[in-house]
């Protein structure tokens, strides 16, 4: 699992890359279970009134969410192009410039495993 995270105006947008043999999540709107490759993350717009509120260079905006985002690609090259121009997108949807929004790729661990060695 790989997490693609953008960060502009102060704040961040973060979504999942599942990879191949990885279980993405299921619900209406995902992409057919043969994707070897899923990228999941939400997505959002400006409004006027209602939302949710947010800072964003120092200014308060509403913003309010949409069905997040689904879609399976064939290669993880591709979806991760996607993935970044997506982050951007939705920065630009509430008046940051693509060109401003710095994109990170991180590594999702597995949880470790809990050991009972040496308990009693």
């Amino acid at each position: 699992m790989l997490l693609i995270r953008g960060h502009a105006g102060g704040t961040a947008l973060t979504g999942t890359l599942y990879e191949r043999g990885e279980e993405p999540p299921s619900f209406r709107g995902a992409p057919d279970e043969g994707a070897p490759y899923v990228w999941v993350c939400d997505a959002f717009y400006e409004v006027e009134s209602g939302g949710q509120v947010q800072t964003l260079d120092g200014r308060e905006i509403r913003v309010a969410f949409e069905s997040p985002t689904a879609r399976g690609f064939e290669t993880r090259e591709r979806a991760i192009e996607s993935a970044k121009e997506h982050l951007r997108t939705q920065f630009a949807r509430v008046g940051v410039p693509e060109s401003e929004v710095e994109i990170e790729l991180l590594r999702e661990e597995p949880e470790p495993e809990t050991s009972l060695e040496g308990s009693v």
